[in-house]
């Protein structure tokens, strides 16, 4: 069969892509921009009217909708991404004679009232209302050695403290994404017996406090410390965090984890022909040790901008309100700098380092960590030269910037080229 795939760039639509392709399937790939003949442009922020659709499904016999996002930004909205465009690809699908259907839509949609859940509802109930073959799938969380959930949970499972959000109790029945995708292609095979709508989870239901325990072992750690966090504080933290982007905590992704997700897995098991993996067979021992320096590797950047701007900020207000003024200025004369001239290069150095240790934590990127890393050298070679005793200071202050220097290193060749 012809099946376009839309969102096969995703985790999950190449999972999809990938599977149908063993199978046999001519695979078009929807994706925002194409430049192979098997791939189609599409773009769910623009293609909310029908119209839009109809020549890209000529010949097409199956479409699957694997878009999805799970929080809002960059001009990306639910309304859009999981309401509109979906509909007037059904709709258009149907009158272009396509033959059905596959919806991926999630685990709790049909009665969660999170604007996540509530958009993937709507979609979901406008393509029953079709007259054309359709599987609704509403898996629970998905896991994939490149899922962005799983990098994340597994990254959080690194942490030799867990901080579990109402002691970690909410109960989670998380599926590989390829026996997902084993499942559509059981169904494009034509399983007369399957339902419209499927629930699908994993073989062991756990609550999340034991997922972050299994993923911890699996890669190799001794067991962590499960300090229990109140829900208010919890609550607060997704609303102060709810724009940032990036973040995985938000007042609906908090909304979705207190309500659970999981469900009976007998569907799951008649639809694969066999019971579902289950979450201590996710990891295995081929992959735990280069999932463990993928999990670790996800806190060094994070943790060497931290300490940066640490460092910046705290001696731009340790020169401008802390430090002794007379003890400042004496320690720029050997550089020739006296009087009034001495005082202003002071403060503009304090907000020089004000600057950069804001920069560092909003604005990281190549140009900032080359821009500090000659700071960083121009500064140690002066007090090298004017100040050759604090070479020999016990405390090593001039020696210390060898260290950050490093960390400078780290994050310029680390750092993606725009």
């Amino acid at each position: 069969m012809n099946i376009l795939v839309c969102g096969a760039n995703g985790f999950i639509g190449q999972a999809f892509c990938a599977a149908l392709e063993r199978d046999g399937h001519r695979v078009l790939k929807g994706v925002r921009v194409a430049t192979r003949p098997n791939e189609v442009a599409i773009d769910y922020m623009a293609d909310t009217d029908p119209a839009a659709w109809i020549d890209r499904l000529r010949g097409i016999h199956v479409v699957i909708n694997a878009v999805g996002i799970l929080v809002e930004g960059a001009g990306a909205t639910f309304d859009q991404v999981h309401r509109r465009a979906p509909i007037a690809l059904f709709d258009a699908a149907q009158r272009a004679g396509v033959r059905g259907i596959v919806q991926l839509s999630a685990l709790g949609a049909e009665h969660g009232e999170t604007p996540y859940f509530q958009s993937k509802r709507a979609a979901d109930e406008h393509l029953k209302s079709l007259p054309i073959a359709h599987h609704i799938l509403r898996p629970a969380l998905i896991y994939g050695v490149q899922g962005a959930s799983a990098r994340f949970f597994r990254a959080l499972a690194t942490v030799p403290v867990h901080l579990l959000p109402s002691g970690g109790r909410q109960l989670l029945r998380p599926m590989l994404v390829d026996e997902l995708a084993e499942i559509v292609v059981n169904l494009l095979r034509g399983d007369a017996n399957a339902p419209a709508v499927l629930d699908l989870v994993g073989g062991t239901e756990i609550a999340f406090r034991q997922m972050l325990a299994v993923y911890r072992q699996s890669m190799g750690f001794a067991p962590a410390w499960q300090v229990p966090v109140p829900a208010w504080l919890v609550s607060g933290g997704a609303v102060l965090l709810n724009r940032l982007p990036g973040s995985l905590l938000t007042r609906d992704t908090w909304k979705m984890l207190r309500a659970g997700n999981t469900a009976d897995a007998a569907t799951t098991a008649r639809a694969l022909g066999r019971p579902p993996s289950g979450i201590e067979s996710f990891i295995g021992a081929a992959d735990a040790l280069p999932l463990r320096h993928q999990a670790l590797a996800a806190w060094r950047p994070g943790l060497a901008r931290g300490a940066l701007a640490l460092i910046w900020l705290w001696t731009a207000v340790c020169s401008a309100f802390l430090y002794p003024v007379a003890g400042s200025l004496a320690l720029l004369e050997p550089v020739g700098l006296h009087g009034a001239a001495a005082r202003t290069a002071l403060y503009l150095a304090a907000a020089l380092d004000f600057a950069l240790g804001i920069a560092t934590l909003w604005w990281p990127g190549r140009r900032l960590w080359a821009a500090q890393l000659g700071l960083v050298l121009a500064y140690t070679a002066v007090i090298a030269v004017a100040l050759p005793e604090f070479l020999l200071h016990p405390f090593g202050p001039v020696l210390k910037n060898a260290a950050v220097a490093a960390l400078l290193l780290i994050l310029l060749t680390e750092e993606p080229k725009p």
